[in-house]
């Protein structure tokens, strides 16, 4: 998938090769938990293969599916953004591979060189903005008494 919150979209090649001199190799297998819900967001993954949703605790019900995600996409923005606790959370629906990145690492480096950091936030910038459209999407399609009214 390429969309513009992919990291090849995202950020020039020097910069994904700064990024991902910080990233390890990591994998899941299916149905496990990445992160839950209000936790503290200490790291974030892109994602090589597989499928990892995204889901949000609704009282009463079963965890509703806001979106999902594969290859080439940021699973987790709110490492980026006080108080870096998980707006979502994240499961892995087969089994994923991923490269994984320590937050504090990054951040500390958007801090040090500012244009790197400047790509860093327009890129979860605009992951954060289409997730929570997404995720009111969602959930009106899930609760509300006539859906989103989205055409789409």
């Amino acid at each position: 998938m390429t969309t513009a919150t992919t990291m090849t979209t995202a950020l020039s090649a020097e910069r994904r090769a700064v990024l991902m001199r910080l990233g390890r190799e990591v994998s899941f297998e299916a149905g496990a938990r990445l992160f839950e819900e209000g936790r503290r967001a200490d790291r974030f993954w892109i994602v090589r293969t597989g499928t990892v949703a995204l889901d949000l605790r609704v009282r009463g019900r079963r965890p509703a599916v806001i979106e999902t995600l594969g290859h080439g996409e940021l699973v987790g923005w709110s490492w980026h953004f006080p108080p870096y606790r998980w707006q979502l959370g994240g499961e892995a629906m087969s089994p994923v591979r991923a490269y994984a990145f320590d937050a504090g690492p990054v951040r500390g480096l958007c801090a040090q060189d500012p244009e790197f950091g400047r790509a860093i936030a327009a890129w979860v910038g605009r992951v954060a903005a289409q997730r929570l459209h997404a995720a009111r999407v969602r959930l009106l399609d899930l609760y509300a008494p006539y859906g989103s009214g989205d055409p789409v």
